[in-house]
């Protein structure tokens, strides 16, 4: 553990997208390790009485919501089938803070920046699936909005080796602190 690594009670647990369809993707490290550790993780944040937040991505049945942006590899054209975005049980616990998200960050037109402010959270530990995708967004505008960052590098997993690497190696150490999942519970327990 890094000496420096201290979660104090003004830190939130934020994971992204641990959601059935997400974790039907083929991803670097496999889906359910990734699970198992995010559910290790939210446990020892509820067992010192910090926020979880369960962060999905969902979009209206007839994807009138859908971003429509003209790119070279667009999204998805028609909203996910039913359960796409569903919580495992498992995960889910009464007291987490849900947030619905319709792009790749958390922060982006939703209430995630209001329900951390209002609970005094200034330190989020994040983790999730993607990587390079909804993980980096959201760290990036946590950064940008002044939080600090924790990455649980063992519960983060992308669809793509190059881009995981990438994003670990070289963005998240110059935007917040890499650690992992028993680093975090680590520290929580200090």
């Amino acid at each position: 553990m890094s000496p420096t690594l201290t979660l104090d009670d003004d830190t939130a647990l934020v994971l992204i997208d641990l959601q059935s369809g997400i974790l039907a993707l083929p991803t670097t490290r496999p889906a359910d390790e990734v699970l198992k550790r995010g559910i290790a993780l939210a446990e020892a944040f509820r067992a010192r009485r910090l926020p979880v937040v369960l962060v999905k991505v969902a979009w209206s049945p007839d994807g009138g919501d859908l971003p429509t942006l003209e790119v070279d590899r667009p999204g998805p054209a028609a909203a996910p089938p039913a359960g796409f975005s569903e919580i495992p049980a498992e995960l889910a616990a009464l007291g987490d803070v849900v947030v619905t998200k319709r792009h790749w960050g958390a922060f982006t037109g939703t209430e995630l920046d209001l329900q951390l402010r209002r609970r005094g959270i200034h330190r989020i530990v994040l983790a999730g699936i993607s990587t390079s995708a909804g993980v980096e967004s959201t760290a990036r505008t946590a950064w940008e909005n002044s939080y600090e960052v924790v990455f649980a590098e063992d519960a983060t997993a992308d669809i793509d080796a190059d881009s995981h690497a990438h994003t670990f190696g070289k963005i998240f150490p110059r935007i917040g602190k890499v650690a992992t999942t028993d680093e975090i519970i680590d520290a929580l327990r200090s």
